[in-house]
């Protein structure tokens, strides 16, 4: 009997080191269909569910933020958004530990999918994308834009530490995540705030609160939906 164990324990450790975990969704097999899987961006105990975008410009992008109903809040503080929230089939954020555990592994470039409520679509790709560790405060690097129709509304965040309504690391004198209701890379403050409210279209009630894009559609409409996403450069 002792023997069986011991060969069942040397099976699954043989199996843990042969079979390859996927980091991020470009490991997945390019024939499978876009919709949610679990990838693992550190190892065997890091496990997440992600919605995987098998379609767009060729596939294998690893969704890391999600808008499409206002169904889920993403006025959150920090430790919401370092781990993460939400569900992968819906409205979710991967959480910026992750990010960071993905995207230090080799070089990955960015697309910002959006919609209007016009129905109305446009992108923004970017061809290096990097989130720097947290001691760094999550630091965004971001460079190499390409004009899908969105305009290049992250030019001023490239460089900035991630801030939230309790960790104020914006360039402002005041608070952008408290200010503008949001959580993002602000400098003082933004041109785009995807974690912003979840509103229907042209709103000037709030200045700037809402899911924006302003080389897009102003500081005044706040979009329908919008999915941030990262892939390897081939």
């Amino acid at each position: 009997m002792k023997l069986v164990l011991v060969l069942l324990l040397m099976a699954a450790v043989l199996v843990s080191c042969t079979v390859s975990l996927p980091v991020d969704c470009s490991e997945i097999h390019s024939s499978s269909p876009t919709r949610e899987y679990t990838i693992y961006p550190t190892g065997l105990t890091s496990a997440v569910q992600v919605h995987c975008d098998m379609e767009s410009l060729g596939g294998g992008w690893t969704v890391f933020q999600r808008r499409l109903d206002g169904t889920v809040n993403f006025y959150r503080a920090w430790d919401q958004y370092r781990s993460g929230f939400g569900k992968a089939d819906g409205e979710y954020w991967l959480g910026l530990e992750n990010i960071h555990q993905i995207t230090r592994q080799r070089r990955y470039e960015l697309l910002v999918d959006m919609e209007d409520f016009e129905g109305n679509k446009v992108f923004a790709r970017y061809s290096s994308f990097f989130v720097e560790a947290e001691p760094h405060g999550y630091t965004l690097r971001v460079s190499g834009f390409t004009d899908g129709g969105a305009g290049n509304a992250l030019a001023g965040h490239n460089g900035m530490k991630f801030s939230t309504f309790d960790k104020d690391q914006d360039t402002w004198p005041k608070n952008c995540a408290r200010s503008f209701l949001g959580a993002f890379w602000y400098a003082a403050c933004h041109a785009a705030n995807p974690n912003g409210v979840y509103r229907w279209g042209d709103d000037t009630a709030l200045f700037a609160v809402g899911v924006e894009w302003k080389q897009w559609k102003g500081h005044n409409y706040s979009l329908k939906a919008i999915s941030m996403k990262i892939r390897p450069v081939q």
